[in-house]
């Protein structure tokens, strides 16, 4: 089945005083529209889901790695490909809106135990 939708349309999820997210997901890939404020942690995690990150604006440093062995700042306009079950972490340095596509689609993130996100301060 199509679905034609508009982010302005689509219900915002405050996850966090520092996070919320827009979802839009099909049977075997989801799209994340965020907004993070500065300072903003997502702890060290992993997933079976490869993912596929677009920065829209602000800058978010990533640690990849069992023993955050890379890092790597994705700044305005840049995007990364993360595959799956690799250990990462990102720090969210100013302000920052990205897209998030994974596939298969966050489990997760539809039934509420995302917990590792739910836990920052």
């Amino acid at each position: 089945m199509i679905k034609k939708l508009n982010w302005d349309t689509i219900p915002v999820e405050k996850v966090t005083d520092k996070m919320e997210r827009q979802l839009v997901y099909g049977e075997k890939v989801m799209v994340a529209k965020m907004k993070f404020k500065d300072g903003f942690l997502v702890p060290q995690h992993s997933h079976i889901n490869e993912q596929v990150t677009s920065v829209l604006s602000g800058t978010i440093r990533f640690w990849f790695g069992e023993n955050k062995e890379e890092t790597v700042d994705l700044n305005a306009g840049d995007v990364i490909v993360i595959p799956p079950n690799l250990p990462h972490e990102a720090l969210m340095i100013g302000d920052v809106e990205e897209i998030d596509t994974w596939a298969p689609i966050r489990k997760d993130w539809l039934d509420g135990t995302d917990t590792y996100l739910r836990n920052d301060s």
